[in-house]
């Protein structure tokens, strides 16, 4: 068992190796590119149409929920436990630079988003409940002019959706909340979990209205509260801000590698703060990844192009605002570097919470563990959906939907008072899996992508 649990891990490090993030930043590098740019230029559109009025009621054309709804439903699903601790993370092992490829990433990955939203808008369909499905597995199915490798690549997708969705999205997730709650207030795993199970299942039964309706709410309230905490650490260190974002640039962007000094124990170079920066960027805001398309096909929109844009501000507000905020609360506190009394670099959500309390105390530590139970809360909810149509395509009907959502809510108690790192390291491969027909699937359509784009560009706009 030990040996196989060797061989996964080390499967795990291949695939989220320098050739995945290769590829995930390379193909948004070049859907930006073959698109004209046209996802940056649109960025102030398509944010100020996720504020409006607009976006928040079911208007023109067919869908289920709201445009707002369909975007804070994904980002339920992307706004986790990552830009806590994974942002830290990608600080101590790579130096502060690795910010600053998580927002480069993120720049390219505003392409992908839109273009694998895009796509699954315009290839959904309706099924036997009159719901609203889609995904890429159904573009794969209906827009590959070879059908059988559509079929294919549609079936691996869903499979690895659905395995993710139980891992990445629910096992990792509830751990870290009861593991949370238990280091700062002492509470049981057990009590943790089926405290987890239960809300996590009063919410999932009611399908994707009734998480949308509770996305809508808890993942604005949940990003404004950690933004305005942060900006409070911010604020309190304000003083070391310049010299933190000094640093965060200059490490970016040095060849050689450096160690000691206002580094501490951490070794800094390009190279690492590239690898960390972007590895830890795909895994929070998943673009490229297809997860968040599948919700976005549920979106009530007359045009797939004008949810695609609103989808796409997801990538901006889990990256460029979230993540940096805690870099800069890291970057400004001085803690980045230090060691525990183990002498072993501080890092994860032990980091955060060190940056917390230079300015908020104890306090600090309280907050941080209330983030991390709503960020990874709100995942579990938004996975839960990605992985019930994923679901529903592998055994093609709606019927079985509530087995995978009381299965789906079980399995969150597993996770809290559980630690399984080879289901972990299984489900982080499915994830990174999940990407790789994906992105091939962007590729092949890069043209279809480029030309609605243009044609919206020059009417849809107008409308």
């Amino acid at each position: 068992m030990e040996q196989f649990e060797k061989i996964v891990g080390y499967v795990d490090d291949f695939v989220w190796g320098p050739v995945m993030l290769m590829l995930l930043v390379g193909t948004g590098i070049f859907l930006t590119v073959r698109t004209n740019f046209l996802s940056w230029k649109n960025l102030g559109y398509a944010l100020k149409m996720t504020l409006s009025k607009e976006a928040r009621k079911k208007g023109k054309g067919d869908g289920d929920i709201s445009p707002f709804s369909a975007l804070t439903t994904a980002l339920a699903a992307t706004i986790g436990t990552g830009n806590i601790v994974g942002v830290a993370t990608a600080m101590a092992l790579g130096g502060p630079g690795a910010i600053v490829w998580m927002w480069i990433s993120a720049c390219f990955g505003l392409t992908s988003k839109f273009s694998e939203c895009m796509l699954s808008i315009k290839y959904r369909e309706v099924n036997e409940n009159g719901e609203m499905i889609g995904g890429p597995m159904f573009v794969m199915k209906k827009a590959f002019k070879h059908k059988k490798t559509g079929a294919l690549f549609g079936w691996l997708f869903a499979l690895f959706t659905v395995l993710a969705s139980f891992g990445i999205g629910n096992l990792t997730q509830s751990n870290s909340i009861s593991s949370a709650i238990n280091e700062t207030a002492g509470i049981s795993a057990k009590a943790v979990g089926i405290v987890i199970t239960v809300l996590a299942l009063a919410i999932i039964v009611g399908g994707i209205k009734t998480i949308s309706k509770v996305s809508s709410v808890v993942v604005p309230f949940m990003a404004v509260f950690y933004v305005v905490a942060g900006l409070v650490v911010i604020f309190g260190n304000i003083q070391n801000v310049p010299s933190g974002i000094v640093m965060i640039f200059k490490y970016a962007f040095h060849v050689k590698a450096v160690s000691g000094g206002v580094l501490g124990a951490i070794t800094a170079s390009m190279m690492r703060a590239m690898h960390y920066g972007v590895a830890r960027g795909v895994f929070s805001n998943e673009a490229g990844m297809g997860s968040a398309a599948i919700t976005a096909s549920a979106a009530t929109t007359d045009n797939p192009v004008r949810q695609a844009y609103i989808n796409m501000t997801g990538t901006f507000w889990d990256t460029i605002v979230v993540c940096s905020i805690t870099g800069l609360c890291i970057a400004s506190s001085g803690v980045l570097g230090s060691v525990d009394a183990k002498g072993e670099i501080v890092t994860g959500s032990a980091l955060t919470i060190a940056a917390f309390k230079t300015v908020l105390g104890d306090f600090g530590a309280w907050l941080i563990c209330i983030g991390i139970a709503l960020f990874a809360f709100s995942t579990i909810l938004g996975w839960e959906y990605h992985g019930e149509k994923a679901f529903e395509y592998l055994v093609d009907t709606h019927k079985y939907n509530i087995v995978y959502r009381v299965i789906f809510s079980l399995v969150a108690y597993v996770g809290a008072t559980t630690t399984l790192n080879l289901v972990w390291s299984i489900s982080d491969i499915a994830n990174a899996l999940m990407a790789i027909p994906n992105l091939i699937c962007l590729l092949v359509l890069s043209g279809e992508i480029a030309k609605d784009m243009k044609v919206f560009e020059k009417e849809g706009k107008r409308l």
